[in-house]
């Protein structure tokens, strides 16, 4: 009791507190997502994502050497496809030579170390904006399903190590192990989007792959019927457990902040690691107070990299890694 036990002792002078603190981040922590687009010498910059880019393929290589480079080995693919090759069943996912394939080989050609993870998702390929095949107003969820497997097994052939439905289609998980599992893919990795919300924080990356769902007759005007609803929480463990028996490696939370709770939950609940992402909402608006001045920006950065980490992250899906690695030495 106090006196006698003074709790201030440990936290006297910066090394005293760096000897007992609890949580470390490192740069095996994050991986590092990618936006790749047609075209050569193309680096520009998203407005609503301040200071990160869409790569063309040649930029990509050299981007990826430089994460290396700085100890990042972990990179996740999005592919900005062009509009007239979209359409309501995601044709140009399944072109073997396709932006997102030739996006995966370029990685692994520029440094065969670097682990590639790639979404698995209609949208970008969707004339639609939605992450399944749009019929009489509804997301067909078997009929998606076929085409989320085939994605993957083309990734896989591409050379991905590890595909990342983020679509939230039921049984998809089984569905992409079977097909990988039939071409040969037995050491191709999933990581599941297991608990995905029907979250306002994903604006800024629908910007940048120009995925968002359009607002026309008889198409959701939403992601609610099949993303999750953020009130709810012990879905998200349900979720999450159908995900590993069908043979998810990986599992993820997102968004990252306003779902700790969720992440704290599901790591007491699994033995597979959990992965978070900080979505481009969470990035965005830190960058704008900054920007104003409202906040410091490298103290909150490193402040939610860290409570996301608490909290239970074994991986950390974020915007901030080459920032955050940078100032942690």
């Amino acid at each position: 009791m106090y006196p006698l036990i003074r709790n201030r002792r440990l936290r006297q002078n910066d090394s005293i507190r760096r000897l007992v603190r609890e949580t470390y981040l490192n740069p095996n922590d994050f991986l590092v997502p990618l936006f790749v687009v047609e075209g050569k010498n193309v680096k520009e910059e998203i407005a609503s994502m301040p200071n990160y880019f869409r790569y063309s393929l040649d930029i990509l290589a050299k981007e990826v050497k430089e994460l290396w480079n700085m100890g990042l080995c972990s990179v996740l693919l999005f592919a900005k496809v062009p509009d007239h090759l979209k359409d309501n069943e995601g044709t140009e996912a399944l072109n073997a030579n396709g932006l997102m394939q030739r996006a995966i080989k370029t990685v692994k050609d520029a440094c065969p170390e670097m682990y590639v993870m790639t979404d698995v998702a209609m949208d970008p390929y969707s004339s639609y904006g939605h992450d399944g095949i749009v019929a009489e107003g509804k997301i067909l969820n078997d009929e998606t399903t076929d085409i989320l497997a085939q994605m993957s097994v083309s990734h896989a052939q591409a050379g991905a190590d590890m595909v990342a439905p983020s679509d939230m289609m039921d049984g998809r998980i089984l569905a992409i192990r079977e097909a990988l599992e039939d071409e040969g893919f037995t050491d191709t990795g999933i990581m599941s989007y297991s608990a995905k919300y029907a979250s306002a924080f994903y604006g800024p990356f629908r910007d940048a792959l120009d995925s968002a769902p359009v607002a026309i007759k008889d198409v959701p005007k939403d992601k609610q019927t099949y993303q999750m609803d953020p009130a709810n929480r012990k879905e998200a463990i349900k979720e999450t457990e159908m995900d590993i028996d069908e043979g998810a490696d990986i599992v993820m939370v997102k968004p990252g902040l306003c779902y700790l709770d969720i992440v704290r939950d599901i790591k007491n609940a699994v033995e597979v690691p959990v992965a978070v992402y900080q979505v481009s909402g969470e990035y965005a608006m830190l960058k704008a107070a900054s920007e104003k001045g409202w906040l410091n920006h490298d103290a909150v950065m490193l402040e939610q990299l860290t409570a996301i980490k608490r909290a239970g992250a074994d991986i950390i899906a974020s915007y901030f890694a080459k920032d955050a690695v940078k100032l942690l030495g």
